[in-house]
């Protein structure tokens, strides 16, 4: 009887438990508390005063200023990138403080200061929000709002007097509002040359200090004493306007901005090739820089004569006189047809003394190769003189990126020419009767340049830049700036004026650089964004 007593007592414990758990399970789903209210949601207008403020520290940026993005993608991609930005960032800091350091301790007789650990922690910063600012300059800043409550394990060992004490920095809370600026953008990865950022408020910061193994912020009056020597001390630094600056590539040759004047003098050929029927040539030289898509420079044509001597002088854009090279073309003039190529040659810039006139006698060649038996042949020689002239240190510090004007010219500054430089940015809200294919006509003392036509465009960006070597500063002209549309399925209308705009230039000779956007005259809305730069070497 015990055995079928315990074999019962088993299925009916068993049985007790599985009408227990399913009895419990449909009253847990299908009984609700009478006593529980569901939460009652109201928009934030509708809140009351106490409650608002309990709430408004945590609200994001993005809800409560429209100025400010959501970049919830942001964040998500710098949780992928943090292992790999947290050494990046360490290497980056333990290199610019170094040298502080390194200045400081003597002041201390402190024998030295070294990282031992140096590491941001697994915890990401992360945006609550960022504002973007758009200028006219070429520039992109951005204000996010950054808040970052870290576990970061940044050991110093200090050692003085042959004793060594190691300082721990943990449980880190940061609340920045940087403002952080990319400029000059350039047309060279990563398209911005340098990183500026500067603090648009002090920052709050919050940290635990151990020396020791002991927390030093729980002695009284120093964690607050601590904490405000931080934020004075970051706001000396980098408070706006200051800034700290991070070159990223170097903007000169990223830019390709002129960095001088390159004077050439043809002289004179001597022995050309014959190449008419009547036993004669009609030569004339063709002068380019490579790397620069302006046209080329002429001489006028020397009819009948195998020993032109020429005399005639060019002046040329130096971008970069370590790699650019003069190409030297001479041709025989054909009244019809194409013109005959009699020679070539080649002289790289860096062969060129700053300052000093430098004579050439090259043979003429038929092309550059070094194995072409062809350039063995006498095709002639050519004769000329080349200066190279860089523009002042003062000036290429200064940059096309300068945002400083000059209420007068600054002293120094040559009586005579320079260089005009006009760069076409981009027009809006253009549009024409009958079609919107629109490219900019430009005009300067008769001379004429053109940008590409951007096709069915309001709004077209052109970016190109156009130079103008003139004699003397041009402070009582205008360049003639005129937005033109033209079809080639429209016969009867195939040009079309979309606005047009006169600049005077007494004011870029003044102040050096000039970024406007301009009112397009017999346009709706039209406006046209010019930029003057002038240049004196």
């Amino acid at each position: 009887m015990g055995f079928f007593s315990t074999i019962f007592g088993f299925f009916g414990f068993g049985i007790g438990i599985s009408i227990g758990v399913v009895a419990g399970y449909f009253l847990f789903i299908y009984v609700q508390p009478s006593h529980v209210n569901d939460p009652e949601i109201k928009p934030l207008v509708e809140e009351e005063a106490e409650t608002l403020q309990r709430m408004i520290p945590e609200i994001p940026l993005w809800i409560k200023n429209p100025d400010f993005d959501r970049v919830d993608w942001l964040n998500k991609l710098i949780e992928y990138m943090w292992p790999y930005l947290d050494k990046a960032i360490c290497k980056t800091a333990e290199n610019i403080a170094k040298p502080i350091i390194a200045e400081q301790i003597p002041k201390y007789k402190i024998d030295s200061v070294e990282f031992e650990v140096l590491t941001l922690g697994s915890l990401p910063p992360t945006f609550q929000g960022m504002k973007v600012y758009a200028t006219d300059e070429k520039e992109l800043i951005m204000e996010p709002s950054v808040k970052w409550a870290g576990n970061p394990n940044v050991t110093i060992a200090v050692k003085k007097f042959g004793l060594k004490a190691t300082i721990q920095v943990v449980d880190l809370q940061v609340f920045l509002a940087p403002r952080i600026t990319l400029k000059p953008l350039v047309p060279s990865f990563p398209c911005f040359a340098n990183i500026y950022v500067s603090l648009m408020e002090k920052p709050h910061v919050d940290f635990g200090l151990k020396l020791i193994g002991a927390d030093l912020m729980s002695i009284p009056g120093l964690y607050r004493f601590v904490q405000e020597i931080i934020k004075d001390q970051v706001a000396n630094m980098y408070l706006w306007p200051k800034n700290l600056e991070v070159q990223i590539i170097d903007p000169t040759k990223a830019m390709k901005r002129p960095v001088g004047i390159l004077n050439a003098k043809v002289l004179k050929a001597m022995k050309l090739q014959k190449k008419d029927l009547l036993g004669a040539s009609d030569p004339y030289v063709k002068l380019k820089l490579t790397g620069d898509n302006l046209p080329s420079k002429k001489t006028t044509v020397k009819h009948k004569n195998l020993n032109p001597e020429w005399n005639e002088e060019f002046n040329l854009v130096v971008k970069d006189p370590e790699s650019q090279v003069l190409e030297l073309h001479v041709y025989d003039w054909e009244q019809v047809g194409k013109h005959d190529k009699m020679g070539m040659n080649m002289i790289p810039l860096k062969e060129l003394p700053p300052e000093e006139p430098k004579s050439f006698t090259l043979d003429l060649l038929k092309n550059m190769d070094p194995n072409d038996v062809q350039n063995e042949k006498n095709r002639g020689q050519i004769v000329l003189e080349l200066t190279y002239k860089p523009f002042r240190e003062e000036d290429l510090a200064k940059g096309f990126e300068e945002t400083h004007s000059f209420k007068k010219v600054p002293e120094g500054t040559p009586a005579g020419g320079g260089l005009l430089v006009v760069i076409v940015h981009e027009a809006l809200d253009v549009e024409g009767k009958h079609h919107t294919n629109p490219h900019v006509r430009l005009m300067f003392r008769g001379e004429e340049r053109k940008t590409k036509t951007m096709k069915k465009n309001r709004d077209p960006r052109w970016e190109e830049e156009f130079q103008f070597m003139v004699e003397e500063p041009p402070t009582n002209d205008k360049v003639h700036m005129e937005v033109v549309s033209t079809s080639s399925r429209n016969l009867l209308r195939q040009k079309e004026s979309l606005g047009y705009a006169d600049i005077s230039l007494a004011d870029v000779v003044a102040n050096k650089r000039i970024n406007e956007k301009y009112h397009l005259i017999d346009s709706k809305n039209g406006r046209i964004q010019i930029e003057l730069q002038w240049r004196t070497s």
